[in-house]
């Protein structure tokens, strides 16, 4: 089957490529003006293989020797002819990759209606909950979304100030747990406060609340908050909520907060379960 060429940086697809790969508001600006998130790599594609949304595939020549980038192309067209391939010289991976020795494959996702549905839109959201409150570092964010994933919270909201869900950094870290989550981004407190039903339970240092005595609450809906790298939960979101403290040796200053994230959703799991 013969694919549409691309062999030069000024291709305007190409551009679109490199754009929505850009850091910061610039490539979320673009994210949202296109409707569409980039996905890099092998592992990312294959979690998409036969979703509609997936709607173009890059790759090269050199790539389609690879068995497993081959079958996920060709087994994404078989599920969706309408898919659009593109071989991309292989000159030109090297400035469309941030990673070293990145495999020749790419994706373009059409983003899902929860992302583009303005927050003001949403009435309510029930059931348990994942907020990230100003987490900057993409990999914490990604680390979180993954983390989720795996115990089941489906539902997640980040806050203005957090990395950006759909960057490239934030999907590479999540490993996939995207296309297992309703994700929602840039909501203010007070839209959070407006539209979440399950009480807010902030993860916290010095909360006098300890994780492990939680039973009662944890048997219900709730919705965990996960705080700044450094700041940790704002004054105004904890003033709403019941801090939780997980217990650690008093020599350790604090956790990582996607290690407290792992750590508060799995007791809730735990706690469901027994």
């Amino acid at each position: 089957m013969a694919f549409d060429l691309i062999s030069s940086k000024e291709n305007s697809l190409f551009k679109e490529l490199r754009l929505l790969q850009a850091t910061g508001s610039k490539g979320q600006k673009v994210r949202l003006a296109s409707g569409h998130a980039l996905l890099e790599g092998i592992h990312l594609i294959q979690t998409w293989v036969g979703d509609p949304a997936l709607k173009t595939l890059f790759t090269s020549e050199f790539g389609l020797q690879n068995p497993e980038i081959s079958e996920a192309v060709y087994s994404h067209l078989e599920i969706c002819p309408e898919t659009r391939i593109f071989q991309l010289d292989s000159s030109l991976w090297d400035q469309l990759s941030e990673l070293a020795n990145a495999p020749h494959i790419a994706g373009l996702l059409n983003l899902p209606a929860s992302r583009l549905k303005a927050p003001q839109s949403i009435s309510n959201l029930e059931g348990d909950l994942v907020i990230l409150d100003r987490i900057q570092d993409a990999g914490n964010v990604g680390s979180i979304l993954r983390t989720a994933a795996a115990a089941g919270f489906t539902q997640v909201i980040a806050l203005s100030g957090c990395a950006h869900l759909w960057s490239s950094k934030v999907l590479r870290a999540g490993m996939g747990a995207h296309r297992l989550l309703d994700l929602y981004e840039g909501w203010s407190n007070q839209q959070l406060l407006s539209a979440v039903t399950a009480p807010l339970l902030a993860a916290a240092a010095d909360a006098p609340q300890d994780l492990f005595d939680l039973r009662e609450e944890l048997m219900h809906p709730v919705a965990w908050v996960m705080g700044s790298e450094g700041q940790g939960v704002s004054s105004d979101l904890m003033a709403q909520a019941k801090p939780v403290s997980i217990p650690i040796d008093p020599r350790v200053e604090s956790l990582n907060v996607s290690t407290a994230a792992a750590i508060c959703l799995f007791e809730t799991v735990r706690v469901r379960r027994s």
